[in-house]
């Protein structure tokens, strides 16, 4: 069992360890309530943390964890309604048009 990553918030924590896990990995959030201590201890102590437990998978994890971190950014014009869409998108925010190929 090796660590993945230090996450800056509980939430964001939660939201990379789902990700993770349906992607296949075993992983788990640790720390998550130290937050409570945070002066009891250094604030980054107290930080919530990603733990993987197959260490062999740890190098694919970071990479895939790196890509969540950033999505693409592309602009691109919806086809259904003109709209002009900027951001990692995937379909139209207005009519629900998916992305074109």
């Amino acid at each position: 069992m090796k660590r993945l990553t230090q996450a800056p918030n509980l939430a964001l924590a939660s939201l990379w360890c789902d990700m993770l896990a349906q992607a296949g990995f075993a992983v788990s959030v640790q720390r998550a309530y130290a937050s409570s201590i945070a002066g009891e201890i250094p604030p980054d102590q107290a930080l919530p943390e990603i733990w993987i437990d197959d260490d062999a998978q740890l190098d694919t994890a970071r990479a895939l964890l790196a890509q969540l971190q950033r999505p693409p950014w592309r602009h691109w014009v919806c086809r259904g309604c003109g709209e002009r869409i900027d951001g990692p998108f995937d379909q139209c925010w207005s009519c629900g048009t998916p992305m074109p190929p």
